[in-house]
Formats: structure tokens, sequence, C-alpha cells
């Protein structure tokens, strides 16, 4: 992102009238509890997850209260800031970690702004081996509901359904088509004529996980 559309970014939220569960502001004039900053992440990532965000936001430099810039010493060798994605990534699921941790330097003092990922779909967050959320403005521990809510998306979709726009028979390869009729057909001996009948009649086969389905000609006749 650009300095102007960090900037952009910024103000936007400043004028917000209050924190939401994906994005925090903090002081943190000279210095943040590491400790504290790993359950921020794990809070703000399980949070921007749970409401469909792709991202959320910790800010350094802002005041909580009236939202004025106070500047931040937090960390003010960029060497030494960049390191603290590789320090948190220790502690957290995955080792995930800020997507980028962004400077800005202000007429009003310098800005952090910690880009935070939502959580991958289907893994919830820890930071410590905790799972952590937000009530409102609160931090607070990720709930058992919330939890199984990111848990279960990994579940929820099952890619071998879904439909890919504008493939044709003639997408699919020919060898995972003739693996799949063998297969089919070691699975299940006694349908093994019809199969072979299938491929003198010219059907066109699909395979998705255990079961085969076959179309004939152009109508797309399911048997």
């Amino acid at each position: 992102m650009t300095h102007q559309e960090l900037e952009n970014k910024l103000n936007g939220l400043r004028s917000l009238p209050a924190e939401t569960e994906v994005f925090e502001f903090k002081e943190a004039k000279e210095d943040f509890d590491s400790r504290k900053l790993g359950k921020y992440f794990s809070a703000l990532s399980n949070e921007a997850n749970l409401k469909g965000r792709p991202y959320a936001w910790l800010i350094f430099g802002i005041k909580d209260k009236g939202r004025t810039i106070v500047g931040t010493r937090f960390r003010p060798d960029r060497k030494d800031l960049d390191s603290l994605k590789g320090e948190l990534a220790k502690k957290i699921t995955n080792r995930i970690t800020f997507m980028e941790i962004y400077e800005l330097d202000l007429k009003e003092g310098r800005v952090l702004m910690f880009q935070i990922p939502a959580a991958p779909k289907g893994i919830p967050i820890a930071f410590d081996g905790h799972y952590y959320g937000r009530d409102g403005e609160e931090l607070s521990p990720l709930n058992i509901e919330e939890i199984e809510r990111i848990r279960v998306q990994g579940a929820a979709e099952d890619w071998s359904a879904l439909i890919v726009s504008g493939a044709t028979v003639e997408d699919l390869d020919p060898a995972a088509i003739a693996k799949s009729r063998e297969n089919y057909k070691n699975k299940f001996p006694e349908q093994a004529k019809d199969i072979d009948r299938g491929e003198k009649a010219q059907l066109y086969y699909f395979c998705s996980g255990n079961s085969l389905t076959f179309r004939q000609g152009a109508k797309g006749s399911v048997y």
C-alpha cells in the first residue's frame, strides 16, 4: 500500500464512531507488552475470519479516546521492527504472522499499522496455545461457539463438488479418466460390463471422489 493509501485508511478508521472487532488503536508511546501483542494478533485474526474480512488492523501511536495521534517509539529501528514477525510466528498457530508492518511518519508523530491476516478457513488462530477474540472493544477468550464456527469452515466447502465455469470433457486428463474407470471396476466388479459398454457407446466419464458419473453425447443424459 502507498503512503497515501495508508493515510486514507488510518483517517477512515479514526473517523468511525467506535472501534470494531477488526481494528484496535493503542498509544504504545514507548513500548508494548509482547504477550499482549500476541493476544491481540490472535483476537483480530479470528474476528476478521468471523466477520468475513481479509485482514484486521492493530495500530500504534493513536490515543484510544479521541483518536488523536500521539506517536510511538515502539521498536524505532526498522530491522528490529521486522524481527517481530519471526518472534510472533513462534507462538502463533501454523507460524502465521503479520502480512505487513507499515510505518507512517506524520507531522503529529510516528504511527505503526500492523496488518493482520484473517484466520484461514477451518483454522482458528491461537497465541501460545490459547484462542482469543473480541467482545466489542474488549480482548477476551474466543468462545466455544466461535471456535467451532471457524473449524467447520474447512468441512463446509467440498471442492470436488465445485463447478468449473467453461470446462468441458476435453479438459479432463485421459490418463486420470482411465485410472478412474479401472478403480471403479475393481471396486464394483459386477458393474465392469456396464463400464466397458459405456466405452463402446462413447460415454463421457467424470470422476468425483469414489463415484463415477457418465454422460452420453452432447445432451448430457445421466446414467
